[in-house]
């Protein structure tokens, strides 16, 4: 059972994660034509493309994909409620999805620091994926760096964000625990 739940819930964190990043490449304007980022939307587009028919974007957001990403996170905590208890509580699930997406968000962000802090040791700049992660991160760091300016050469600010992402990860478990 082990084993089903963890292949369950790698399956649709892949699939919420490739759906957060494609809403936030398009709020961070990232390269579209970049191949990872033509790989976000090509895997997309199956599920977003019938629901922009439906659901309208509000400005730059593009609201069809947010609403797929809950979806994503809901749709994850009916199939483990239905294997782990048999059974669906629906306004718990439905708060819970918006905690989900949020974990979510917060875990993608965090794993793409740690990626763009690696690439920056060993890449020199061409790799495109390097690219988009700078994209991505950089509007986020940068309120960061003026307040806290390189010290001898060392960018510091990916390791403060990364642990005001823990931070906020570690407060949002510890606060709805009990859901």
């Amino acid at each position: 059972m082990q084993a089903m739940l963890f292949l369950i819930n790698t399956a649709f964190n892949l699939l919420l994660m490739v759906v957060i990043l494609r809403v936030w490449l398009q709020l961070a304007r990232a390269d579209f034509y970049n191949p990872f980022s033509q790989f976000i939307v090509k895997v997309t587009n199956p599920a977003v493309l019938p629901l922009r028919r439906l659901i309208p974007s509000i400005g730059k957001l593009d609201t069809a994909t947010v609403v797929l990403a809950y979806l994503v996170a809901v749709a994850k905590l009916v199939v483990l409620q239905l294997l782990l208890i048999g059974a669906i509580q629906i306004p718990a699930t439905l708060f819970s999805g918006l905690l989900v997406l949020l974990k979510e968000t917060l875990n993608l962000l965090f794993w793409i620091l740690i990626i763009r802090a690696l690439l920056s040791w060993f890449s020199q700049g061409r790799n495109p994926i390097e690219l988009v992660m700078h994209q991505l991160t950089e509007p986020l760091l940068r309120p960061i760096r003026r307040v806290l300016p390189p010290l001898g050469g060392l960018d510091l600010s990916v390791l403060v964000l990364i642990i005001a992402i823990q931070f906020i990860t570690i407060l949002l478990s510890s606060t709805f625990r009990g859901l």
